[in-house]
C-alpha cells in the first residue's frame, strides 16, 4: 500500500517502472502494439528537469527525482516547440506588495522576515521578479489615504504637503530589504484614487477627478515618482487608475476612457517629460471584457505617443480579447496587473484555472508580466479598509512568525523561478486537455509550463529541434519542464 502511494505521488519514476516492466514482458500482445516500445529497448533518460504541483497537494512545486525519459515513438498527443518562432520578451512574475502584506511581513522577526524574503525573492529560490505597488492605499491597507490629505475644504494644488510617510512605517523598509535581494526587480505602481479633495464626491469611494486638478495630480504622479527614487527605489511603470470603471471600492475613482485619454496628453505625459521621469505609463487596469477601452486611448495620436501599454484583470471577460489590443496595436505592451484568489475556494480549482487562464493564457495573450493579488494577509484575511475585500487570501498567509504558502504561491513560482526577466515566450501548440506555453530563457535553455486540464491522468510528449520527451501529468496537474 506504502509503495502504491509513492509511486501515485511520482509520475514520472512510475513512468520509467511501467516501461521497464513492459521490456520484461514476453507477451505477442505488447510486442505488437504500436503504443508500447519493443522489448529490447532500453529506457533513456533525458537532461530534463521537471517541478509538479498536483491538485490534491501530495506534490507542491516539487522537483520529481528522476530526469524525464527521452522520447520513443508512441500514439500520445505531442506539444512541439519551436524556438525560432518567438514572441514578447517577459518582464516577470509575481504578486501586489499591499501596504497590509508590507505591514504582516514587517511584524515578524528579522531572521524569519529575511528567510521569507530570500526564500521568495532570491533568483536561487522563488525568484519572483515584478510587484505591484498602491500609490497611496488600497482596500488592503488598515486604513484609507493619500499622500496629499487635508482637512476639510482645504486644497492644495502645489502639493506643499505630499508626503509618503506613511508608507515608510512597512512598506518602504520591506521594499528596501527585497532590493537588497534583488535589485533588479521590477515595480509598478498603482492608484486607486486621488487625493478626495481633487474628487467630484469629495469622497474615497468612487466620484471622478475634477478637471481643475488634473495639472495637481499629474504631479502628485511626480512627486511620488520622485519620493521613491529619494529612498533608493526605482518605479519602472504607473498605471493612470485601477480599476476606473468600478467606483464601489474603498478606495476607487471613476474615470472614463476619453477622461484617461485627456488627462494622460495633457497632464500626465507632459509633466512625465518636463521632469525627464522615465518610467512608463500604462492605461486601463481593469478587465478583459472591455478592450476598447485602453484602444479608444490609443487612438488619440497625442495620448498615444506617451503610453506604454495597457494592463488587465480577469474578474470579467476572456483572456483571449488581450489579443485583439495587441493585433490592433502591436507596439504597446501588455500586462497582466491582479487576479484575486477567494478565501473559501479549494486550492485545485484555483490552481487548475489560474495556470491555464494567467501563466499560459495571459502569456499565450502577449502579456509581460504576470501578477496574482496579494503577496500576504494573515489567517483573519486582515487588514482590510471599510468596504474592502473581506475574504481575499494571500498567497501567503501570516501570523506573526508563521508561514504557511498557499496556492498564489505555487501558481507564481511554476513561472517566476525559470522564466526570468528578459525571458521571450517561444511557439508551442495548444491542446485543451493539456493547455502549455514555452519560454526561451537568457541562458538559452527552454521552459515549458503545462496543465493537465482534465481529470484523469495524462501521457504526452513534448518535441524540440534537440531533446524530446514522453512524460505524464495527474489530472489538474500543472508541470513545468526545464531543459
Amino acid at each position: 500500500m506504502r509503495l502504491n502511494k509513492i509511486l501515485m505521488n511520482h509520475p514520472v519514476t512510475l513512468l520509467i517502472l511501467s516501461f521497464l516492466l513492459i521490456k520484461c514482458s514476453s507477451s505477442d500482445s505488447s510486442q505488437n502494439d504500436p503504443d508500447i516500445n519493443p522489448p529490447n529497448q532500453n529506457i533513456t533518460l533525458s537532461n530534463v528537469d521537471l517541478y509538479v504541483t498536483n491538485l490534491d497537494k501530495s506534490e507542491l512545486f516539487k522537483l520529481q527525482p528522476t530526469k524525464v525519459p527521452l522520447f520513443k515513438e508512441n500514439i500520445n498527443f505531442s506539444i512541439t516547440v519551436n524556438p525560432e518562432v518567438s514572441y514578447q520578451v517577459m518582464d516577470g512574475f509575481g504578486f501586489s506588495l499591499t501596504g497590509g502584506s508590507a505591514m504582516h511581513l514587517n511584524n515578524m522577526s528579522d531572521s524569519a522576515r529575511n528567510n521569507i524574503l530570500k526564500e521568495l525573492f532570491s533568483v536561487d529560490n522563488v525568484g519572483v521578479s515584478y510587484l505591484r505597488l498602491s500609490i497611496g492605499a488600497s482596500d488592503l491597507d488598515p486604513e484609507v489615504f493619500s499622500y496629499n490629505d487635508l482637512p476639510d475644504g482645504e486644497t492644495d494644488e502645489n502639493l506643499t504637503k505630499f508626503s509618503i510617510e506613511k508608507d515608510k512605517e512597512n512598506l518602504i523598509p520591506v521594499l528596501k530589504e527585497i532590493l537588497a535581494i534583488n535589485p533588479d526587480i521590477k515595480i509598478m505602481g498603482s492608484p486607486w484614487s486621488a487625493p478626495i479633495w481633487m474628487k467630484t464626491n469629495n469622497n474615497s469611494i468612487g466620484g471622478s477627478l475634477k478637471p481643475e486638478y488634473y495639472a495637481a495630480y499629474a504631479n502628485y504622479f511626480v512627486k511620488y515618482i520622485q519620493a521613491y527614487k529619494a529612498e533608493g527605489i526605482s518605479i519602472d511603470a504607473i498605471t493612470v487608475q485601477n480599476e476606473p470603471l468600478h467606483d464601489g471600492n474603498n478606495p476607487s475613482m471613476y474615470m472614463e476612457a476619453l477622461s484617461q485619454a485627456e488627462f494622460v496628453k495633457n497632464h500626465l505625459g507632459p509633466a512625465f517629460e518636463a521632469a525627464n521621469i522615465k518610467t512608463k505609463i500604462v492605461v486601463w487596469d481593469h478587465n478583459a471584457d472591455n478592450p476598447a477601452y485602453p484602444m479608444t486611448i490609443f487612438a488619440d495620436d497625442e495620448a498615444n505617443k506617451y503610453i506604454d501599454g495597457s494592463a488587465f484583470h480577469l474578474y470579467n471577460g476572456s483572456i483571449d480579447n488581450l489579443s485583439a489590443v495587441h493585433n490592433t496595436y502591436p507596439n504597446k505592451s501588455l500586462y497582466f496587473t491582479e487576479q484575486w484568489v477567494g478565501a473559501n475556494s479549494e486550492f485545485g480549482g484555483n490552481l487548475l484555472w489560474h495556470t491555464r487562464e494567467l501563466i499560459v493564457g495571459a502569456t499565450r495573450n502577449w502579456c509581460k508580466t504576470v501578477l496574482e493579488w496579494n503577496l500576504a494577509s494573515n489567517s483573519n484575511l486582515q487588514p482590510h479598509t471599510p468596504g474592502g475585500c473581506t475574504e481575499c487570501l494571500g498567497a501567503l498567509t501570516i501570523d506573526g512568525n508563521n508561514v504557511q504558502r498557499n496556492v498564489a504561491y505555487y501558481i507564481i513560482a511554476h513561472a517566476s523561478k525559470f522564466v526570468r526577466p528578459g525571458s521571450q515566450r517561444i511557439s508551442s501548440n495548444y491542446s485543451s486537455d493539456l493547455p502549455n506555453v514555452a519560454f526561451k530563457i537568457p541562458t538559452g535553455n527552454i521552459v515549458v509550463i503545462v496543465v493537465n486540464n482534465t481529470e484523469i491522468d495524462k501521457s504526452f510528449n513534448i518535441k524540440t529541434p534537440g531533446e524530446s520527451i514522453l512524460t505524464s501529468l495527474k489530472g489538474g496537474a500543472v508541470g513545468t519542464y526545464v531543459w
